[in-house]
């Protein structure tokens, strides 16, 4: 276990990446905060493990799991903003209400959960973004428009959080998580779930530069 990750939150932790990611930890000694919109996860359990109801999307909600979160008492060392929808990759042409949801969940909903959530992140602690190198400038394609620019506009609240933050020697990462196995990726995805998580764990323990894009695939920095 990595001594300086004791107490970890995750969003989306009730399927996909976010779950394998909370088990993860778990496993290397961590406790940690699932927050989940059915307040669940089924058929799994741990004695460290806090699973809290959420919905990014939903400041009400947010407020309500961050009330929670404060009559536990503790600071966490990493707040792994993991909760994300990808509602039109196969598609070209925008439409008003997939943009209005992706925005809801990708881009406003993860920022003001991370406003909401930055009094419980401790000095010298770590905040990280799933975003998806779909959304870098170089990679840019004409299909899923809400998903990319949701996510292009994280990598840069992240940057912008990082400058914030320094202060604090809070480090700040989005990162590429691959492209997985999972619900959103489909079953034919190149990276497994574990490769996956082994990246993004990678990543909280050894990566040392704040307001840089990690891609699990080379494990390294990335340029924007």
């Amino acid at each position: 276990m990595n001594n300086s990750i004791t107490n970890v939150l995750v969003t989306g932790a009730s399927n996909g990446i976010g779950l394998g990611l909370t088990k993860k930890l778990l496993q290397e000694g961590a406790a940690v905060i699932a927050i989940t919109r059915s307040g669940e996860i089924s058929n799994f359990s741990h004695p460290k493990l806090t699973i809290i109801k959420g919905d990014i999307s939903n400041e009400e909600s947010i407020k309500n799991a961050a009330q929670q979160v404060k009559e536990l008492g503790i600071k966490l060392d990493a707040l792994i903003n993991n909760a994300g929808v990808g509602l039109d990759l196969a598609d070209e042409i925008p439409s008003a209400a997939l943009m209005n949801e992706t925005f809801a969940t990708n881009t406003t909903g993860t920022v003001l959960f991370t406003e909401v959530f930055l009094e419980f992140v401790k000095d010298g602690g770590q905040i990280l973004f799933l975003s998806t190198a779909m959304a870098l400038i170089r990679n840019i394609a004409p299909n899923a428009p809400a998903y990319r620019m949701s996510k292009a506009a994280i990598n840069i609240y992240a940057v912008m959080l990082s400058q914030r933050l320094a202060n604090r020697n809070i480090r700040v990462t989005p990162l590429h998580p691959g492209w997985v196995q999972t619900r959103m990726g489909g079953d034919t995805a190149p990276v497994t779930l574990d490769q996956s998580v082994n990246g993004i764990y990678k990543a909280i323990t050894e990566n040392k530069q704040t307001g840089k894009f990690w891609n699990i695939e080379l494990n390294a920095v990335e340029e924007y």
